[in-house]
C-alpha cells in the first residue's frame, strides 16, 4: 500500500519549494525594474524634444518623439576645430590602453600579493583594502603636479597614467588569485617553471571570470575619462570631455545632453554583454579543485 503521509509530505515540500521560486523571481524582477529604470529614462528623454523635457509632472514617454537631440548633438560637435571622429579615436585609444594596462600590472601584482611571501607583504595587502576607500578626487591635485613635474600636461599619457594603477583590480584579481591551489605552483615549480611563466602560463589562463569582470570596470571607468583640467589642446581631448562641454551650454542643450548621454552608455553596454557572456561560460565549464 502506498504511504499516503509521505505522499504529502513530499507535496507539501514541492509547494514551498515553488512558493520560494516564485517570491524569489518577484523580488529578481523588481530589482530589475529598478534598475533598468534609469536606463529606460534616458532613452526616453533623448527622444523628446525641447519643450517636453520640463514638463510638470514628467511623463515616462515621449508624446512626440524626435530624433533631432542626436542629430543636433553631432551639429554642435561638427562645428569643432577637431572632426568628430578625432574625439572617438581619442576615447578608443585611452580606453583600449588603459583597460589592457590595468589588466597586465593588476594580474601580475595580485600573483605577487596572493602567492608570494615576502616581508611586508601583509601590509601591502593592508594598505591595498584601505584605498579602496578613498575616491581619485581625493588624489586629484597630488596627481597634476605630478604630471606637471613630468612635463605630461596636454599629453594623452596624463589620461592613460594615473588610470594604470587600480586598488580595485588588483584587489580584485588578488582575492581570485588566491583560490589557486598552492599545489599546482609547487609542481610548476619542481618542473623548473619560474615565477613569469608561472603567472603567465597556469595561473592567469584559469582566472578568465576575474579578467572579464575586471576589464568591465577598467572599460567604464576609461570610457568616462574627461581630463578637461590636464588636457587641454582640442586634439588631444577625450569623447567625454567635449560632450560635456556641448551640454553644458543651458537649457536649450538639455536635449543634446540626453542624446549625449545615450550615445556615452553604447560601447560599455556592448563590452559588459560581451565580457557577461565570458564570464558565464568559463564558470560553467571550469573548476579548479585541491
Amino acid at each position: 500500500m502506498t504511504d499516503t503521509s509521505k505522499i504529502k509530505a513530499s507535496t507539501r515540500q514541492a509547494g514551498r519549494k515553488s512558493g520560494g521560486t516564485v517570491c524569489i523571481f518577484l523580488f529578481l524582477a523588481v530589482i530589475g525594474v529598478f534598475m533598468a529604470l534609469p536606463v529606460y529614462l534616458t532613452v526616453i528623454m533623448s527622444v523628446k524634444p525641447v519643450e517636453e523635457l520640463f514638463v510638470f509632472p514628467p511623463k515616462l514617454y515621449a508624446v512626440r518623439p524626435t530624433l533631432d537631440n542626436f542629430s543636433d548633438m553631432f551639429e554642435v560637435l561638427r562645428q569643432n576645430r577637431v572632426p568628430f571622429s578625432r574625439y572617438v579615436f581619442n576615447s578608443l585609444a585611452v580606453t583600449v590602453t588603459v583597460t589592457a594596462l590595468q589588466c597586465v600590472f593588476s594580474s601580475m601584482a595580485a600573483f605577487v600579493l596572493a602567492k608570494c611571501r615576502f616581508p611586508g607583504s601583509k601590509l601591502i595587502n593592508s594598505i591595498i583594502v584601505v584605498s579602496l576607500l578613498y575616491q581619485s578626487n581625493v588624489i586629484y591635485i597630488m596627481q597634476y603636479i605630478v604630471m606637471a613635474k613630468l612635463h605630461l600636461i596636454d599629453n594623452p599619457l596624463a589620461l592613460i597614467l594615473p588610470s594604470v594603477a587600480s586598488p580595485m583590480g588588483l584587489f580584485l584579481m588578488r582575492q581570485s588569485i588566491s583560490q589557486i591551489p598552492d599545489s599546482m605552483i609547487e609542481a610548476a615549480k619542481v618542473d623548473g617553471a619560474s615565477l613569469f611563466r608561472i603567472c603567465w602560463q597556469i595561473v592567469i589562463p584559469n582566472q578568465k571570470p576575474a579578467l572579464m569582470t575586471l576589464v568591465i570596470f577598467a572599460f567604464q571607468a576609461a570610457w568616462n575619462i574627461q581630463g578637461g583640467s590636464m588636457i587641454f589642446q582640442e586634439q588631444f581631448k577625450t569623447l567625454p570631455t567635449v560632450v560635456t562641454q556641448a551640454a553644458s551650454s543651458g537649457i536649450a542643450r538639455a536635449g543634446v545632453a540626453m542624446a549625449a548621454a545615450v550615445f556615452m552608455l553604447i560601447p560599455p553596454i556592448i563590452v559588459f554583454m560581451l565580457a557577461q557572456k565570458q564570464v558565464i561560460e568559463t564558470m560553467a565549464h571550469s573548476g579548479i579543485k585541491e
